[in-house]
């Protein structure tokens, strides 16, 4: 499980370091930093799939991703910067720890691609606090090196600086902890972008197979409820509908395409996805994402009470709770409600505010160096 999250100089989050919990609770008023610490967690996923640089050149490249305070915050203008200017992401559990350091492209200016950042260190730690005699493999610049019984051995000296050193180095036998995070952060599943609007892909038949993750816009929801029921989820796929809308799912396969249809008591006939509201399509889709059959290390979940009612919030408060047991779960929202819905339901979540100061994302009752959780960046 993971324990701790750490992002220093990205957007409003110039230095915060979170505890995270089995369930966690992430609030805040509008314009406090849940958006960016969603985005820095995603950027961690996305070290392991796609690269950290290229999921920030379509945020508009290293520059814009910034911390654009002052170097060490507290509102002073004027002051000048005396470290890299870097954003460094990083995240560690009870068994292992990673973090990485984006900085300014050292390439030609002239470059088709001088916007893409470059990956500058990387480190992978054993235990939950990173230290010199806990480093396990470690990225500079194009060197990699990993130690063993004899010392440390060289894996890579030709590592380019737009890739991670999980892409570059793949062979278990020699770095068996970097593929396991790997595999790890690749199963993370981010949710932010659920498109429940009139054109959404999920409210049409659409061509369908086996699925055990959700896709980040929802479009295959019918596939993905399928693989549920079949996969051995139909029981708590049945309580949560039951428990929100009193109503029984139906996916129709015809021809190969699969479509949601909803019974709901009182109707002759069922509705469709198209007909559904937004509301209704959304928790379909969240229940989807947090029921899938092959559970992921982490799931994160931005703002998922969006469209519904409120009345719909103490049955995905419940949802949410039931998949924590599987799985890690962080809930990004700023629905008082429903904080305090998922409060209520089992185990008690560990809630974190944020708030903003002098334009810098603090947490709340964490701000004191004594407070914060236990955490160094290598």
């Amino acid at each position: 499980m993971l324990t701790t999250v750490a992002v220093r100089g990205y957007r409003s989050l110039r230095d915060v370091v979170l505890p995270l919990g089995p369930l966690t609770v992430v609030t805040g008023a509008n314009g406090s930093g849940k958006s960016n610490l969603y985005r820095a967690l995603h950027l961690l996923a996305a070290t392991a799939r796609e690269g950290a640089p290229a999921a920030l050149a379509r945020e508009g490249g290293l520059a814009s991703a910034l911390w654009a305070g002052p170097e060490q915050g507290g509102g002073t203008e004027g002051t000048v910067r005396r470290g890299p200017v870097r954003v460094a992401l990083g995240v560690a559990g009870d068994e292992t720890g990673y973090a990485v350091e984006l900085g300014l492209p050292q390439t030609d200016q002239r470059s088709a691609f001088a916007r893409d950042p470059e990956v500058k260190e990387e480190t992978v730690w054993g235990g939950s606090i990173a230290r010199p005699a806990t480093v396990l493999t470690e990225r500079r610049g194009p060197l990699v090196r990993t130690r063993d019984e004899t010392g440390w051995a060289t894996l890579t000296t030709t590592a380019r600086p737009h890739e991670s050193m999980l892409d570059v180095v793949a062979d278990p036998r020699r770095s068996p902890e970097l593929v396991t995070l790997r595999e790890e952060l690749r199963s993370w599943r981010l949710y932010d972008h659920l498109r429940t609007d009139a054109g959404a892909p999920a409210r049409m038949p659409q061509p369908g197979s086996r699925t055990s993750a959700l896709a980040p816009d929802g479009a295959d929801l019918a596939a993905a409820l399928a693989t549920i029921d079949e996969m051995g989820g139909r029981r708590d796929l049945t309580a949560a509908l039951d428990d929100a809308f009193g109503s029984r799912l139906e996916i129709a396969v015809r021809e190969g395409t699969f479509e949601v249809l909803l019974h709901q008591p009182g109707l002759l006939r069922p509705l469709r996805a198209a007909e559904l509201s937004d509301g209704t399509l959304r928790f379909l889709m969240v229940t989807a994402a947090l029921l899938t059959p092959r559970p992921p290390q982490l799931v994160v979940l931005n703002e998922p009470e969006q469209s519904m009612h409120p009345s719909l919030l103490p049955a995905l408060a419940r949802t949410i709770a039931r998949a924590a047991r599987s799985t890690q779960v962080v809930v990004v929202t700023h629905s008082a409600d429903l904080a305090g819905a998922v409060a209520a339901e089992g185990e008690e979540p560990l809630t974190v505010e944020l708030a903003k100061t002098a334009g810098e994302t603090v947490v709340v009752g964490r701000d004191g160096p004594l407070d914060r959780p236990a955490w160094r960046w290598p």
